[in-house]
């Protein structure tokens, strides 16, 4: 459909990509950054481990990891990080899983249909959290995930897990490090990837390990095999070279180096205090532009769980939800699709399991001039496609 050009803005976002992952490359980040790669060398090579350690170091200076915890490079992402956690360290004891969006739904489905341990299963609807109040954090073991990134909810703290817990915590925080205050005393298991808030690339997951971590997995042995890409122990010891740069596979030495990269950009901004601040202000913009704009809405329902990563919208007219399910899809589709033709905003829809809608990446590698020239045209598409044009108020 030709859309009118009646009202359509003039400023376009400097750099159009709102997406939850990957997401946006650092602010002035070009191919030259990479230059300094550790290309067709071994990752076993003294370079080649002394960029892993790099690496390493950077994490836990600008994430600010207690010193007692140990950090390691794995396969597979976040969700492979996540994965080694709960076949090498569950089993000893009762497992509760809080999920309120399709990543937590995927812990319960490993839970329950790959190891099944039988887990005590919370679950809530995308836009809320399950009753944190009764889940027992002291006596059992806890997956949970920090940020939801397909239903824009966080936990808003870490106040519901017990300080003197017996078991560990398992926690996915994949959209969180980097842009959301983590309580490193209530968590023993801590995993994110490179792609999310450091606009890293992918592949590569973090695997943060608290002391109780490392006595879980030397002390239990699974009832179940678990594969060589998640052994973390030889012999009932601790495999440390994991967490010196010895990685269990071959590791992307350019994904290494850009994950370098922009840690070191981290450090030039201010560090965590700066990246924090960053997605703070991104996710104010949006949220402004809601209070203001009558045809979108959160779908979050507690502002008090609102992430400032992966913001989540919904269409709030009434007009269009009066026409069903079927019409606030196409509506959503259809702004996607205006955006993405125009140049003007690149994967900005719903996470496909959620709720129809819209979601704006607000990470720390996002400009916030960038948001507040997008949300004009998400007004512009709006009342094209609708023919309403519920200006912002």
């Amino acid at each position: 459909m030709e859309l009118a050009a009646a009202d359509r803005p003039a400023a376009r976002p400097r750099v159009p990509n709102f997406s939850s992952g990957p997401c946006a490359k650092r602010p002035g980040w070009n191919l030259q950054a990479l230059s300094d790669a550790a290309l067709g060398r071994s990752h076993r090579s003294s370079l080649g481990k002394a960029k892993l350690k790099q690496a390493i170091d950077l994490t836990r200076t600008v994430l600010r990891v207690p010193a007692d915890y140990r950090i390691g490079i794995v396969p597979a992402s976040d969700t492979g990080a996540v994965e080694m956690a709960m076949w090498t360290m569950l089993g000893e004891r009762t497992v509760e899983v809080a999920a309120w969006e399709a990543f937590g739904l995927e812990w319960v489905t490993d839970a329950l249909s790959e190891l099944k341990i039988e887990p005590r299963v919370h679950k809530a609807p995308y836009g809320t959290l399950p009753d944190l109040s009764a889940i027992d954090t002291k006596h059992n073991d806890v997956v949970f995930t920090w940020n939801g990134t397909a239903a824009g909810v966080k936990v808003p703290n870490g106040d519901w897990i017990a300080a003197d817990r017996e078991g560990i915590t398992i926690c996915d925080a994949t959209s969180a490090a980097f842009a959301q205050p983590l309580a490193w005393d209530k968590i023993d298991v801590l995993t994110f990837s490179w792609q999310k808030v450091m606009g890293g690339e992918a592949a590569h997951g973090m695997l943060v390990l608290s002391p109780r971590a490392v006595a879980r997995l030397e002390s239990h042995t699974p009832a179940w095999p678990v594969p060589k890409v998640f052994r973390l122990t030889k012999g009932g010891k601790l495999i440390e070279g994991i967490f010196r740069g010895d990685t269990i596979n071959t590791p992307s030495m350019l994904a290494v180096e850009d994950y370098i990269d922009t840690l070191r950009w981290a450090e030039s901004i201010g560090g965590l205090d700066a990246l924090h601040a960053r997605a703070d202000a991104n996710a104010a913009a949006v949220h402004a532009w809601v209070a203001r704009t009558p045809w979108i809405g959160h779908l979050a329902v507690d502002p008090a769980t609102y992430s400032n990563t992966g913001v989540c919208l919904v269409i709030a007219d009434p007009d269009v939800l009066a026409k069903g399910d079927a019409a606030v899809a196409a509506v959503a589709s259809g702004i996607v699709e205006t955006l993405e033709r125009e140049g003007v905003a690149l994967d900005i829809g719903a996470y496909r399991d959620a709720p129809a809608g819209l979601r704006l990446w607000c990470g720390a590698t996002v400009e916030t001039a960038d948001l507040e020239a997008l949300f004009p045209w998400l007004d512009w598409a709006f009342a094209n496609i609708t023919g309403n044009s519920r200006k912002p108020v």
